[in-house]
């Protein structure tokens, strides 16, 4: 049996408002079920027209944890476009130098944005550490729910990954002392660059 869904959350899935839907309704674009007074829009009618309403385009997603890895974060970006090329008409580059626990991330919003206005109808990443280093079902779930589709293409390893920890971890230690301490950020940023030295050190 298909999955009905309330207008509110077909409206959040394709990414319009609840006005648009119920004039779209009215014109015979998409036309819901009725439930005694109530709409209610099938999941394979909404799959559907996702799949009419986008273009055949993917966003390429690559992800370092600092700037000075440029070329490692290239290397990703070529071995994307590479893969890809051929299976869509169209290809978004998108990257970030940021730790992947943060979600603020330019590029990862950016992705997002990309998926609510219907832009893409797929990211591809290397490894789904590249796009979030916790939580990588979450993310694909919250994607497929904008009737985007995640895919791990497994490139090339990742050529230091011991750094890439480090700079979570200090992430995460520089994260939690601002919280409890209400540190300013000045002293966090020496915080963390006391931190990354100290580590730095061990690992020599």
């Amino acid at each position: 049996m298909s999955r009905l869904y309330r207008i509110g959350n077909a409206a959040r899935i394709l990414g319009v408002s609840v006005q648009t839907l119920r004039r779209w309704d009215k014109e015979g674009k998409l036309k819901p079920i009725r439930v005694g007074k109530e709409r209610r829009y099938r999941e394979e009618d909404l799959l559907k027209f996702l799949g009419e309403d986008r273009p055949n385009a993917v966003a390429v997603y690559a992800r370092v944890s600092s700037h000075d890895q440029k070329k490692d974060l290239e290397s990703q970006l070529e071995f994307l476009r590479r893969a890809v090329t051929g299976s869509f008409s169209q290809i978004y580059e998108v990257k970030d130098a940021a730790s992947g626990i943060k979600g603020n991330r330019k590029g990862l919003l950016k992705l997002i944005e990309l998926a609510k206005t219907k832009k893409i109808r797929a990211i591809a990443v290397t490894y789904p550490d590249r796009l979030t280093r916790f939580s990588f079902d979450a993310f694909v779930e919250f994607f497929k729910a904008l009737g985007v589709d995640v895919l791990v293409l497994n490139g090339e390893e990742q050529e230091e990954p011991e750094r890439e920890l480090v700079e979570d971890l200090i992430a995460i230690l520089t994260s939690f002392a601002g919280k409890l301490y209400g540190v300013r950020s000045r002293k966090i940023k020496n915080f963390a660059k006391e931190l990354k030295a100290e580590l730095k050190n061990e690992q020599d």
